[in-house]
């Protein structure tokens, strides 16, 4: 089961906000890794844009690069801005919405 690193380049310094593009209307992804222990993906959400209510099998971790974005976890809202993260916990029902657009990298462990 590999499992490394992928779309993303190795050894050299990196801005994550400017590995996945914005566009218009949508919710763009990019996986950087994923197997049966984590998953990390970087998220681009044009403002109104949302990921609905839905539930994980592993504890997820966001952090937003830029904008703002709001996360509820088990009906309770946050907004979180540049910098900022907080963990979704497993099998909590949560859902993200982009206040403006914004960026955010998610690592969920299984």
């Amino acid at each position: 089961m590999g499992g490394g690193m992928k779309n993303i380049a190795k050894g050299e310094v990196l801005r994550l906000d400017g590995l996945v593009p914005y566009q218009e209307g949508q919710v763009v992804s990019r996986t950087l890794a994923q197997n049966p222990h984590v998953s990390l993906t970087l998220f681009a959400f044009e403002k109104g844009e949302e990921i609905s209510t839905h539930a994980s099998g592993g504890d997820a971790l966001v952090t937003v690069l830029e904008g703002t974005g709001r996360f509820t976890v088990g009906g309770e809202s946050h907004v979180l801005r540049p910098g900022e993260s907080m963990v979704m916990p497993a099998e909590i029902p949560h859902a993200v919405y982009g206040v403006e657009r914004f960026k955010m990298l998610l690592t969920v462990v299984f």
